[in-house]
């Protein structure tokens, strides 16, 4: 599903972001990317999604070297990758039905599409009955089921997740890290960047410990945060 082959990314000539990152996912692993603030995590994210590319090496998504792959090419590509913020990122002056369907009224996506897909993802994400609501309505964790929601309603085979805790108390970092489960167990390949130690510790997932741009460790089963 994924491949790094090689990848090396230097911002500038004081040092470099990753060095020598070689891994591989496999369609429907759930696996935490996990480091200190600062270890390139987001940059190592970023990649996967293709807002940042690699000074050296190459990136695979489903087969595809998508380190050449044209701007005009890169919606097609993301409409296969949902990605989840910390800072949720959405429209304030927009409901929640709005905000999600507007995913996919960028894309192209008729009105019946909209009126079927949107009802969908938000009753998985447990907000079928605040399609109305707008964002300062919403608690921080509703927030982010808005923001899951948004990822999903193209369906992808992957979703990532960027420090999607990171702005939550413990009870709505537990809803949505289960509810990231979830999702994993309907068979989307998960990928959650995050620098909770608990959370990490309780999901006895695969594990990628990124240390000063380079992989540290990889856990492939039952992965521990060890500080």
């Amino acid at each position: 599903m994924i491949l790094f082959d090689n990848v090396f990314k230097q911002y500038n000539q004081n040092g470099a972001a990753l060095h020598d990152i070689n891994f591989e996912i496999k369609e429907g692993e759930f696996v935490s990317i996990v480091g200190q603030s600062g270890a390139g995590k987001s940059t190592l994210l970023k990649m996967i999604f293709a807002e940042e590319k690699p000074t050296q090496g190459k990136v695979y998504i489903k087969g595809r070297d998508i380190t050449q792959i044209k701007e005009s090419k890169l919606p097609v590509l993301r409409r296969h990758i949902g990605v989840v913020f910390q800072d949720f990122k959405l429209l304030d002056k927009k409901t929640v039905f709005e905000n999600v369907a507007f995913a996919m009224e960028v894309s192209g996506k008729s009105d019946q599409e909209i009126e079927i897909d949107v009802p969908q993802v938000l009753d998985i994400v447990g907000l079928a009955e605040k399609v109305a609501r707008y964002p300062h309505e919403l608690s921080g964790g509703e927030k982010q089921r808005v923001s899951i929601a948004r990822a999903l309603v193209h369906r992808p085979d992957i979703i990532v997740a960027d420090e999607p805790t990171g702005n939550l108390d413990m009870v709505n970092t537990w809803d949505i890290v289960q509810l990231l489960t979830k999702i994993n167990q309907y068979g989307t390949t998960v990928i959650l960047a995050t620098h909770n130690h608990e959370v990490v510790n309780l999901l006895n997932k695969r594990v990628i410990t990124i240390d000063n741009g380079r992989i540290a460790k990889d856990q492939l089963d039952r992965g521990k945060y060890i500080i």
